[in-house]
C-alpha cells in the first residue's frame, strides 16, 4: 500500500537516495515540491554528518624501502574513527556517482581521478563540508544548507514544480 509520496518505503528511499546524490553532485535539482520537501531534511542530515567529522584525520609515519634500497619515512594521512564511520554511513545514504570526462584527454582524466574511489563522498568531505562549516562559524547557526524555489505548475499533470539547491 503506497505511503508518503504515493510510493512504497523502498521506492521512496531509492528516489530520495538518487535525488540526494544528484543534489550533492550538481548543487541543484528540479523536482516536484513534495519531493523537494522530503529531500531537504535527508540532505541536511548528510551534510551535518560530514561537517561534524571532516577534520578527523590521523597522521602516521611509515618507514619504507625504496627501489634503490634506501629507507624513507613517509607521512600517511588516514581517516579517523569518526570520519570513517560517517563516510560508511553516508555511502549507504547516497549512490556513488562517477566522475565524467569533460574536455580533457583520457590521460589527463586518469591523472585527475587517480586515487579517488568514491568521487561524491570525496566531494562531500573535501568541498561541501568545509564550506558549510565555515558558513556555520560565520553566521553562528547550523542547518539551512538548502533552499527551495517554487516554480509553479508543470504542464501536463499540473504538479507543483520546485528547484532545490545548496545555499
Amino acid at each position: 500500500m503506497p505511503g508518503k509520496l504515493g510510493m512504497t518505503a523502498t521506492q521512496r528511499k531509492a528516489v530520495l537516495r538518487n535525488q540526494a546524490s544528484n543534489l550533492l553532485w550538481y548543487g541543484r535539482l528540479e523536482t516536484t515540491l513534495s519531493r523537494a520537501k522530503e529531500l531537504r531534511p535527508y540532505v541536511e542530515k548528510i551534510i551535518t554528518l560530514a561537517m561534524n567529522t571532516y577534520e578527523d584525520t590521523v597522521e602516521t609515519t611509515v618507514t619504507k624501502t625504496n627501489s634503490k634500497g634506501k629507507e624513507e619515512t613517509v607521512k600517511i594521512y588516514k581517516d579517523g574513527v569518526k570520519k570513517l564511520a560517517a563516510r560508511r554511513k553516508i555511502m549507504g545514504l547516497v549512490y556513488d556517482l562517477q566522475e565524467q570526462r569533460g574536455n580533457e584527454t583520457p590521460a589527463e582524466f586518469r591523472e585527475r581521478t587517480a586515487g579517488v574511489q568514491h568521487p561524491l563522498i570525496e566531494k562531500l568531505f573535501d568541498e561541501i563540508a568545509p564550506k558549510y562549516a565555515q558558513r556555520a562559524e560565520e553566521l553562528k547557526q547550523r542547518g539551512g544548507y538548502t533552499r527551495i524555489y517554487q516554480l509553479g505548475e508543470r504542464r501536463g499533470d499540473a504538479a507543483s514544480v520546485a528547484i532545490i539547491e545548496l545555499v
